[in-house]
């Protein structure tokens, strides 16, 4: 491949990425696509044949991206809270950066769950656990927090981060009323989420 073709490809998924968000798999044109990336429809169908294949790339993509904000809880150089403090200064951080990201995520996951399993089966969660529970140890068993509790307690710290921006139309509706604003919340939540995290497991 050669440099333009890769500056080319880049272009074609940029452009992608904001189509897919605005409008989602089922509204998404490939003409839209093409439009905005500034090329012909041709030449969008020379890199990538298919809609669904263009899509296939776009999602994987922005899923791993997301996903890979968990990766601090693994580093073996951070206590436990610094880990979840971290987790949640980094990952609301890049939610503010890409807003519309857990909602195409969502609708896409629902309207096709096999795409995120295929995503997921090749990550070893028993060895993740293992990894989790050798450098935590005594921090674990002080918090009570077991392999059989480990998922209720990893998707609630996900869902406070992710929820405000996939329901960002209905909290600043509330919001609005209680004048509050949305960005300043976002901001404070960054150090609340963990605060609520940190009381709940040491309760």
């Amino acid at each position: 491949m050669t440099e333009n073709d890769k500056q080319t490809e880049e272009k074609i998924f940029e452009a992608a990425t904001e189509v897919f968000e605005e409008k989602g798999m089922d509204g998404a044109r490939m003409q839209d696509i093409a439009n905005h990336a500034g090329i012909n429809k041709a030449l969008l169908h020379y890199y990538y044949r298919t809609k669904d294949h263009l899509f296939n790339a776009v999602f994987e993509k922005l899923a791993r991206k997301l996903f890979m904000k968990f990766e601090p809880v693994f580093k073996e150089n951070l206590t436990l809270e610094e880990k979840i403090r971290f987790f949640y200064r980094e990952h609301i951080t890049f939610l503010q950066e890409n807003p519309r990201l857990p909602v195409f995520i969502l609708n896409e996951i629902n309207r096709n769950p096999a795409r995120i399993k295929k995503l997921l089966k090749n990550v070893d969660f028993k060895k993740l656990w293992a990894l989790l529970a050798e450098q935590h140890k005594d921090e674990l068993k002080k918090y009570n927090i077991t392999e059989k509790s480990i998922p209720q307690i990893m998707t609630s710290i996900a869902a406070l981060s992710v929820f405000p921006f996939a329901a960002r139309g209905i909290l600043e509706g509330i919001f609005e009323n209680l004048g509050v604003d949305f960005d300043n919340y976002i901001e404070e939540r960054k150090e609340f989420a963990a605060d609520f995290v940190l009381k709940a497991i040491t309760r």
